[in-house]
């Protein structure tokens, strides 16, 4: 049996989708974009900018699941140009310090236009 998640802390999600699902003793994160969740925007223009966003927003959205970003197993990072990997690694590696598994790929387009999409699957 599955539970979804929500945060008022976090954007609320653009389609038909859940920020989160708790699923056994996991929950995995839907995509999180650079939306600012105080006013439904993206503000946040740089990628270093983007990524503290990105980041912040999952740490919310996995707080309101009962877990945390140190908790993280495996993530899945979208960029919009591979060029800014260095910079995106620098800001990651600031909130994921338990260094979990990961992918990321070089997306065309990702939602909004942003530079960055991040995804996690955590233990609770």
């Amino acid at each position: 049996m599955s539970e979804k998640v929500y945060t008022k802390n976090a954007p609320d999600a653009i389609g038909p989708y859940s920020q989160a699902v708790k699923s056994g003793n996991l929950v995995f994160t839907s995509g999180q974009i650079a939306i600012n969740p105080a006013t439904g925007n993206v503000e946040a223009t740089t990628i270093e900018e983007q990524t503290h966003q990105v980041c912040k927003n999952l740490t919310e959205v996995l707080k309101a699941a009962g877990t945390s970003i140190d908790k993280a197993v495996k993530t899945v990072c979208f960029l919009k140009n591979m060029e800014d990997f260095a910079a995106f690694n620098n800001i990651y590696g600031e909130y994921f310090t338990s260094k979990p598994a990961r992918s990321c790929v070089a997306a065309k387009q990702l939602p909004k236009d942003v530079l960055v999409e991040v995804e996690v699957i955590a233990e609770l």
